[in-house]
């Protein structure tokens, strides 16, 4: 017999959701102890090892993106919307982009309270943060998949005929929300306020019974709709497109291009890392790989390490914009010279950025 250390309760929780039978039902695990599982070489659950991270530590990173985000964000979309004139495709994507990051931001703080506490929201909360959740991470990767066709379009091409109609913009973005949201409905059907016995409460998916099979389609069918297929887009069209501009010696249309090459970048650094986790983890469950006690606590541990790392990247794309995006600068000096934050003299000192076109016309990044 063993006893579960106060340190892994929630992580315990976790293994013994993940370890029950397909044919056990919530009833069945409301019932069921701890006490009735005895410990031998082939017995099962296994008793996870959560990551050594502080809990304290955790919410003051959780505390710091969420204002890094809140902030940023907020920045970016200012910026996109005073910029009526020079409003590309691309920046209307990029806008959405924000606002994903920033409504995804706005439930840092519940997350870092259940980190520190255990889930004690309830299940209306739970669904809520966690379609949040899912629709950033789906809408994120959906509009750079479009902001890789349009500039593919764009310089391999040079057609004018998507990326000048800024209403057919409009509708494609309405749509990458409306099919991120689709994605995400099964966590909001599923997600609820578990209370396993001997531990804190979670916030995790009640699948009822054959629980392996419903979480492997949860998760295949997401993630190749809304990660694979869309990363191979992302590759194929910036490969064409770099090989386009180095063969044509584009050097300043390439400088122009280094934001949205950063964009993808910081966000495959991000979120694929969770997602080949995941992965493995979906792999486990179907037999695909084989099964063990210390390879299901290292994906645990794995899981909660790439989680954090994903919950950064709402934070970081203001910052490329920053640092890279020269006419985001300007865009942002310009406003705070209209509301007398900084004086016009100032203002004219700084030389407006060096703007190349796109041979689509106005389609290059304004930030």
């Amino acid at each position: 017999m063993f006893r579960t250390h106060p340190l892994v309760a929630t992580n315990m929780a976790y293994m013994i959701i993940k370890e029950l039978p397909d044919n056990y039902t919530w009833d069945d695990f409301e019932n069921y102890s701890y006490s009735d599982v005895s410990i031998s070489p082939n017995s099962v659950p296994c008793q996870p090892e959560s990551l050594d991270i502080n809990k304290y530590a955790l919410v003051a990173i959780y505390a710091l993106v969420f204002l890094l985000s809140l902030l940023g964000n907020s920045l970016v979309m200012l910026v996109v919307l005073y910029s009526h004139v020079n409003r590309s495709v691309t920046d209307v994507y990029l806008l959405n982009l924000a606002i994903a990051d920033l409504l995804f931001a706005l439930t840092l703080p519940i997350w870092a309270a259940a980190k520190a506490t255990g889930w004690i929201f309830g299940t209306p909360l739970c669904k809520m943060v966690s379609l949040l959740k899912e629709v950033n991470f789906y809408s994120g990767i959906l509009l750079l998949a479009c902001i890789s066709v349009d500039r593919y379009l764009a310089i391999v091409h040079a057609t004018r005929t998507l990326t000048l109609k800024r209403h057919w913009v409009k509708f494609i973005c309405l749509g990458i929300w409306a099919l991120s949201l689709i994605l995400s409905l099964p966590v909001f059907v599923f997600r609820r306020a578990v209370y396993p016995p001997n531990s804190g409460p979670v916030c995790y998916e009640d699948l009822g019974a054959n629980t392996t099979k419903w979480r492997t389609v949860m998760r295949a069918l997401p993630q190749t709709i809304g990660f694979l297929l869309p990363l191979l887009v992302m590759l194929f069209c910036y490969g064409l497109t770099l090989r386009t501009l180095f063969q044509a010696h584009m050097g300043q249309k390439h400088r122009a291009m280094r934001v949205i090459f950063a964009v993808v970048l910081v966000f495959l650094l991000c979120w694929l890392p969770y997602n080949l986790v995941l992965l493995s983890d979906t792999l486990l469950r179907i037999g695909m790989i084989k099964d063990s006690c210390g390879r299901r606590n290292d994906i645990g541990r794995a899981l909660d390490a790439t989680e954090i790392l994903g919950f950064l990247h709402s934070c970081l794309n203001p910052l490329i914009y920053a640092f890279i995006g020269q006419k985001f600068c300007h865009g942002l000096l310009k406003i705070m010279a209209i509301h007398g934050l900084i004086s016009k003299e100032f203002l004219a000192k700084e030389s407006r950025p060096s703007f190349v076109g796109s041979s689509s016309g106005n389609t290059s990044t304004t930030l």
